[in-house]
């Protein structure tokens, strides 16, 4: 179902052909995000995500969004560490509409200076809604916290310094060298055809920039021993972000890994969830989740709690990860996790918008598409002694990292606590 083309400026086109379905989802990539940004430019990408959303030559931002929900359907957009993506999605018989409105936004975005100005605020509100959520705010201590100077370790939205700095010529030259037909991919799934999505694409092929893939600052500094980073402000809860250094989204140890965090506290079933939620009464939310990048990769345990049960909390977290250590999992629960994990392969590519997502992450992630099938095969290759083998590589003291947002001014033995 999925198919792929390169035209000769280097563009790539992918489809997923789902002729059963209603709509189609259309998305335009770009291979570049918030890892690549210099310190001083700090939520470029971000900011030029926002601005493609407020005016082109022959389009108002009301217009823009008229042209899409004028049609039944939405568009949306989003910044990541290492790519941008642009989307929309309605009927098929609309895919012309889609692509063109999508194209018109990437293509001849204007930058007005009154709307530039106006938008410099709106992403200062958003950077304000960010901090004053604890849950958020703590994830942004811990990335900090993992990644210090560095790149990962920078808000995506920017700083109000940064914000406030970034200039309109800043941001067209930006746009001007990393929005080029080398780090682009137009991608499209549901109720088209292949051929039909790279007629439509490369009638607008001429438009986009030559220019050279885009290149990162890789993560060289080695974390040694652990960190901690606390935050004091009033707040009802105590909100606690631990995060563990793992391996890049290229290692073959990723798959034992997400049956791991599968385990630990992926979903209501997991150990963490059952000992601190359902034994113990400790915590509302207690998830644990990875996060993959080129060259580095996290597995990031988060819960909220009353102050005074963090000691017991953290006790019990880390006896759980011991646990891993110590011991390969059951028979039985290697089952459950792999059909876990199986299902929501499969539950989460039923739409169109999913399938579109599935394709951009493979592309700008492997450069090629990998196959669900494939995936679900490296999950059910995993053994028990493999799943215990990367526990014992990562869970170790000295690759923690640990965020913690509460009314607190000081832990005592916050290190102690977390000694594995």
């Amino acid at each position: 179902m999925y198919q792929l083309s390169r035209l000769k400026n280097g563009l790539i086109i992918a489809t997923a052909e789902m002729p059963h379905m209603t709509s189609v989802s259309v998305g335009i990539w770009v291979r570049v995000g918030g890892r690549y940004e210099p310190a001083e430019i700090n939520g470029v990408s971000h900011f030029i995500e926002h601005m493609l959303f407020k005016g082109t030559r022959k389009r108002s931002a009301k217009e823009i969004s008229q042209s899409v929900e004028g049609i039944g359907g939405y568009l949306n957009a989003f910044t990541g560490e290492e790519s941008t993506c642009f989307y929309s999605k309605a009927c098929h018989q609309r895919f012309e509409n889609l692509i063109e409105v999508l194209m018109d936004m990437f293509l001849h975005s204007t930058f007005d200076r009154h709307e530039l100005e106006k938008e410099r605020g709106v992403i200062k509100e958003e950077l304000a809604m960010y901090l004053d959520q604890p849950h958020q705010h703590v994830q942004e201590l811990l990335s900090e916290t993992l990644w210090p100077d560095h790149p990962l370790g920078r808000p995506l939205t920017g700083s109000e310094k940064t914000i406030d700095l970034l200039a309109r010529a800043q941001l067209l030259g930006y746009q001007k060298e990393n929005y080029t037909a080398a780090s682009a991919f137009v991608i499209a799934a549901g109720n088209l055809r292949h051929e039909k999505v790279v007629k439509a694409v490369v009638g607008y092929a001429h438009e986009f920039l030559p220019g050279k893939r885009p290149v990162f600052r890789p993560v060289d500094e080695q974390q040694r021993e652990l960190r901690v980073r606390l935050f004091t402000r009033a707040t009802a809860q105590m909100q606690i972000a631990l995060g563990i250094r793992t391996c890049s989204r290229h290692d073959e140890r990723r798959f034992a890994l997400r049956l791991l965090n599968t385990l630990l506290g992926d979903n209501m079933s997991s150990r963490l969830f059952q000992v601190l939620r359902e034994d113990h009464g400790l915590a509302y939310s207690i998830h644990s989740g990875l996060s993959y990048f080129d060259d580095v990769g996290t597995l990031i345990i988060s819960a909220g709690l009353d102050t005074d049960k963090l000691p017991q909390a953290l006790k019990l977290i880390v006896r759980e990860v011991r646990r891993f250590r110590d011991g390969a999992p059951t028979p039985r629960e290697m089952r459950q996790a792999r059909d876990y994990l199986i299902g929501q392969i499969d539950l989460g590519l039923e739409n169109t918008e999913s399938q579109m997502m599935w394709l951009g992450d493979q592309l700008l992630g492997y450069d090629k598409i990998i196959q669900p099938g494939e995936v679900k095969r490296r999950l059910c290759d995993v053994r028990a002694g493999q799943v215990r083998h990367v526990a014992g590589e990562f869970f170790r003291s000295e690759r923690l990292n640990l965020a913690v947002v509460s009314p607190l001014k000081s832990i005592p033995g916050l290190a102690s606590m977390l000694k594995l």
